[in-house]
């Protein structure tokens, strides 16, 4: 008796529990393509979501153990880099389950050969942003806190992502720039090398004043202003005789290139009121114009008198 109560036990777990199991397990729908079927089963479902899920917990592991080691800095490239990374390992463990569960992938990879051949064409420009994007943090071509110029705009860069940059103008406007732009267009970093850059300020004086007085005047200007740095030293170049001014630039090196503008108007304050106090003149642009008269022609006198 007790062994037939356990067989029957037995066979009511096997084909009620387990054939109930077994049944939903293989419960789906039946999808033709190219000539040949794909069965999408609950259990098929079910394993690509328990893949999907275990990756994630294995790459975020292997994310916490690497910027665990790693500077703030560095550690800001690397989960930009790892991000784009991830996605293609997401698609491959999706790939990998797909055929380890019976279905056949190339099927599925033809059919849709179309498709991904659309999308590509659709996100090309995106395709790039995002190699740019890594290119950009791979080879530190461009930093956050980096002052560059592009389209004749001077900005601050203070975000670097996997598909724009953002940069602050002089006038506290975001510039958003597709990393695209860093490899196919030609972009000024002025803190590239070192954080200093040198800047220039341009006048003319009359003719005939004393150059050399005008030489000490731009370069006390410029040792007077705080925002200019006492070495490298400032120096000023006689640079042209002009159609009507003498041509001098002051040269002069400043550690914040993102504050240029007010720091030459400063300094064009001052030189004119330098100028006044030394009467040196700034003039007006003029032109001499001399009238010849052929022999014996002489310019008709005015009407009214």
């Amino acid at each position: 008796m007790q062994e037939n109560a356990q067989e029957k036990v037995k066979e009511v777990i096997e084909q009620d529990i387990w054939g109930t199991i077994k049944d939903i397990w293989e419960f789906g729908y039946k999808i033709p393509i190219g000539g040949e079927t794909i069965n999408i089963s609950v259990g098929m479902i079910v394993l690509v979501i328990l893949a999907f899920v275990v990756t994630s917990v294995v790459l975020r592991l292997i994310r916490s153990f690497i910027t665990s080691k790693l500077l703030e800095e560095d550690k800001l490239k690397f989960i930009s880099v790892f991000k784009f990374i991830k996605y293609f390992v997401y698609l491959a463990v999706i790939l990998i389950t797909l055929s380890s569960a019976g279905i056949d992938v190339t099927i599925l990879l033809t059919a849709s050969a179309a498709l991904f051949v659309g999308i590509g064409l659709a996100l090309q420009e995106l395709f790039q942003d995002v190699i740019g994007g890594v290119f950009i943090i791979l080879d530190k071509s461009l930093l956050v806190g980096d002052i560059i110029e592009m389209e004749g705009r001077v900005a601050r860069v203070f975000e670097i992502k996997l598909r724009t940059t953002r940069a602050l103008t002089r006038d506290d406007k975001v510039m958003i720039i597709p990393n695209h732009k860093f490899i196919s267009d030609t972009v000024f970093n002025y803190t590239q090398n070192h954080k200093t850059t040198r800047e220039s300020v341009r006048v003319g004086v009359a003719y005939g004043s004393d150059v050399e007085r005008v030489r000490e005047v731009l370069l006390e200007c410029a040792r007077e202003q705080k925002n200019i740095l006492k070495k490298p030293e400032p120096f000023v170049l006689f640079e042209d005789f002009g159609d009507s001014a003498l041509l001098f630039g002051l040269h002069f090196y400043v550690s914040d290139s993102f504050v240029d503008p007010k720091t030459k108007s400063e300094i064009r304050f001052r030189i004119d009121q330098k100028f006044r106090l030394n009467n040196i003149t700034i003039p007006f642009p003029q032109r001499d114009v001399h009238l010849f008269y052929p022999p014996g022609a002489a310019p008709e006198k005015p009407k009214n008198e």
